[in-house]
């Protein structure tokens, strides 16, 4: 028999909408294309292939039509807390393309591209140029100290007892108040972090002012 449509093609990322939240639904496929079910039975239609990500919130339950379809098209599911700060899974990221991968790769590889990178960043991050002459490692001690005088500098502001940034993942209730508060919100960050880059596919891992661990991007 005839195949009536044409195979599906997964949509380039620039032209699609690039993140969409679903919450308290039921994904799945119909006519070819993404739905959701609300509990009272109402569909609401999503282009097939027109999304660059779909954020699962809580009370989502997802077929396994639409994990394929998602699969086939490039659409990247992430299983997201409430408002996304917190990642808990994530499906093929980038729609199966490997070139932002490789060029994540290769910069972070190349010493002289990285500390390029590296200098982007600060500049970014603090608007302003970095020092010149220095190495990663030394920016990134730089970095740290700047982080730490805008605790104090913003505390002092908003008139707020500060001491230090100190904290023990495994001692929660050992923390000051205002350790655990910048906790709690760099937690919540680093999962809407990690959800855009898995988004824009690359990897988390491949970090360029830090390394070594699975979060180094973000």
């Amino acid at each position: 028999m005839a195949q009536i449509l044409p195979p599906l093609k997964p949509i380039p990322i620039k032209d699609r909408l690039s993140v969409l939240y679903v919450e308290k639904g039921h994904l799945d496929v119909l006519d070819g294309a993404f739905v959701v079910v609300d509990k009272t039975g109402v569909r609401t239609h999503i282009p097939v292939g027109g999304v660059a990500c779909l954020m699962l919130e809580p009370g989502t339950r997802v077929s396994h039509a639409a994990c394929a379809l998602a699969g086939r098209v490039g659409t990247l599911l992430v299983w997201i807390g409430e408002a996304g700060v917190r990642l808990y899974s994530a499906g093929q990221p980038g729609g199966a393309r490997a070139d932002r991968l490789l060029y994540q790769a290769k910069l972070a590889l190349d010493p002289d591209l990285r500390l390029m990178v590296v200098r982007s960043m600060y500049a970014m991050r603090f608007g302003e140029a970095p020092p010149q002459r220095r190495s990663v490692e030394q920016l990134r001690g730089i970095e740290g100290a700047r982080v730490r005088e805008m605790y104090k500098r913003i505390a002092t502001k908003y008139g707020v007892e500060w001491k230090a940034r100190n904290y023990d993942t495994k001692a929660w209730d050992a923390g000051d108040l205002p350790n655990r508060c910048l906790s709690a919100a760099t937690s919540c960050l680093y999962g809407v972090t990690e959800a855009a880059v898995l988004a824009a596919g690359y990897a988390p891992a491949v970090g360029f002012i830090h390394t070594g661990k699975p979060l180094s991007f973000v």
